[in-house]
């Protein structure tokens, strides 16, 4: 299958770079481009593209917001020059599939997109490093007498909260990567979080699991 996708950027150069880039894969076109946010979530319901790449700073509209308003009926990885850490947190919390700096280069905006389409959330590897490192220096809060998982699900979670894709996940743990991802949903309506950052992030935070040196350094669980 093809993967259509919805490039948001303000800057003509910055669109133009990123349709040529993902033009130039066997699986991937750019079915349509927008300068504003306003435009973006137009061109997105009208179109319905996979994934759609938008920046933060647009006129009318912010990528922010794009974000929130399309997610996640519509995988949305936002691509920016700025990754400061307000950024990051409100763009995975309003349901982004990763958070790409443009400069980390086309091998990680087209390794973006393919784990928005596999259920993954990628984000710069820069960022990444600093998140974890926060979060093991604040330490775990108690962990709680009582959550909504199972055991098979707190099994997942520590695997998400590890960096694992699906398809690791199944490995792991002797069962499919579509049976990996329909507990990974469960997860996320039981926890009320968004994404598999929302996961990871209240694994850490309750003690449940800890950043470590296994990770991807390309994936944020």
């Amino acid at each position: 299958m093809t993967t259509r996708i919805l490039i948001a950027d303000d800057q003509d150069d910055i669109r133009s770079g990123f349709r040529l880039i993902l033009d130039s894969q066997p699986d991937m076109t750019v079915v349509g481009e927008a300068a504003d946010g306003e435009s973006a979530v137009a061109l997105a319901r009208e179109l319905r593209p996979d994934v759609v790449l938008a920046d933060i700073r647009m006129p009318r509209l912010d990528g922010l917001e794009v974000t929130r308003l399309l997610a996640p009926r519509t995988r949305v990885v936002v691509v920016t020059t700025f990754d400061l850490d307000e950024y990051v947190h409100t763009a995975l919390r309003n349901g982004a599939c990763g958070f790409l700096l443009k400069r980390s280069g086309p091998t990680l905006l087209i390794e973006g997109v393919r784990a928005a389409m596999a259920g993954d959330t990628l984000i710069s590897p820069q960022i990444t490093v600093r998140l974890l490192s926060r979060l093991a220096q604040a330490g775990p809060v108690a962990r709680p007498a009582t959550h909504p998982l199972t055991e098979r699900e707190v099994e997942i979670v520590r695997l998400v909260a590890r960096g694992l894709t699906n398809a690791e996940i199944g490995a792991e743990l002797f069962i499919s990567a579509g049976t990996a991802k329909t507990h990974i949903a469960n997860v996320q309506a039981k926890l009320g979080v968004r994404n598999r950052v929302g996961i990871a992030a209240w694994a850490w935070e309750h003690g449940v699991a800890t950043p470590d040196s296994h990770a991807d350094p390309h994936d944020i669980p």
